[in-house]
């Protein structure tokens, strides 16, 4: 079977344009597809979708139940199109597939921030904006501990990555004096 992720991609993109046109906000709509995609995830609901006993309405009508009432058409579609081709399970990778093209479109971008230390509030503020002046893009931005960096960060935007660790220091000396 191909990879989920492969599989998600051109739902993820149809979901969005149908959205877009509909004229549906697309963050309302991101999270009524996590909220979606936590309900798919769950093992038992798993068991049912690769039961051959159960039809794809039925599928549709189990996971249509549980999720807020007043859905949006496009992501109603969206859902009974997966029911009836029996890719449910791939609705996690689509929610996350279109969150990144949600947040393309309004120029946000994701920036993972590894700190030795725990960085919130006004220094996590201060840096996203000197990050976000640098790179010249909105900034949304993940926090990973990561003690083995003894000090300062490490930033990657996309495929991107400024490293100013104390940990990244200390190996650039030691290649420096080895060499």
């Amino acid at each position: 079977m191909a990879e989920l992720a492969t599989i998600a991609r051109p739902y993820a993109e149809a979901a969005f344009a149908a959205v877009r046109d509909a004229g549906v906000s697309p963050a309302q709509a991101a999270d009524t597809l996590d909220r979606i995609a936590q309900v798919t995830s769950d093992p038992a609901l798993r068991e049912v979708v690769g039961s051959p006993k159960v039809s794809a309405r039925q599928l549709a009508d189990l996971v249509l139940g549980v999720v807020p009432a007043g859905i949006a058409p496009a992501l109603k579609n969206l859902i009974e199109m997966l029911a009836e081709n029996r890719r449910l399970a791939a609705m996690p990778q689509i929610a996350e597939q279109f969150r990144v093209l949600k947040d393309e479109a309004e120029g946000k971008f994701e920036a993972v921030v590894t700190s030795a230390f725990p960085l919130e509030g006004e220094a996590l503020d201060s840096l996203l904006q000197a990050l976000e002046r640098k790179y010249g893009r909105k900034l949304h931005a993940t926090v990973e501990i990561d003690p083995s960096l003894i000090g300062g960060v490490r930033v990657a935007v996309g495929d991107e990555v400024l490293d100013t660790s104390v940990r990244a220091r200390l190996e650039q000396m030691k290649v420096a004096l080895t060499a």
